[in-house]
């Protein structure tokens, strides 16, 4: 196991996740639910993420869509995303929701789309071990932040929480172009 690719893969996955820079939109979910059960939608996104991690890549075959080819355009989306996190902007309509459940907390928010392209896009470069820890390592954070939603709140403030969801669509446009550039061969 090599140190340095957990670690790069464990803040890949931190930077797409953003559970941070989420918090402003699961607070009003957890006004509207009362509260927030951490445990059920940090299972819940780690469900989503190992079964699309293990069955992504043949559901494409099936298709006939090569990892490379996915990856080229999980770039692309991770583009568009770090634009909205470092501009403030929202390229994406999201649908407003109707009733505050895990379903929305777990898949839109947690283990999104972003998340998904973003492990096939890795599972093309990365080992699966070194991915496989990082998912555990970032869904115990994920847990660890959805049980402390208050306390974060307080600690960071609106500022605050604005300031890390900037640097982190930094981190994330740097992925997204070494995605592309990895697959494409440009720059290389």
């Amino acid at each position: 196991m090599n140190l340095k690719e957990i670690l790069t893969v464990i803040m890949i996955l931190f930077a797409v996740i953003d559970i941070i820079g989420a918090i402003p939109v699961i607070l009003p979910l957890k006004q509207k639910m009362g509260k927030i059960d951490a445990g059920k939608a940090s299972i819940a996104s780690l469900g989503i993420m190992l079964a699309f991690l293990f069955v992504g890549e043949s559901i494409l075959g099936i298709i006939g869509i090569k990892v490379s080819d996915f990856a080229i355009a999980g770039s692309l989306i991770l583009f568009f995303i770090s634009l909205e996190m470092i501009l403030g902007i929202k390229l994406y309509k999201e649908d407003e929701l109707a009733t505050a459940s895990v379903v929305p907390l777990a898949f839109p928010l947690i283990a999104g789309t972003g998340t998904l392209t973003t492990l096939l896009s890795i599972r093309a470069q990365y080992q699966l071990s070194s991915i496989l820890i990082a998912i555990f390592v970032n869904i115990i954070f994920v847990y660890f932040v959805l049980k402390n939603l208050d306390f974060l709140e307080r600690l960071l403030g609106v500022s605050g929480i604005a300031i890390l969801k900037k640097i982190f669509g930094v981190v994330v446009l740097a992925i997204a172009i070494k995605l592309f550039r990895t697959h494409t061969g440009i720059g290389h």
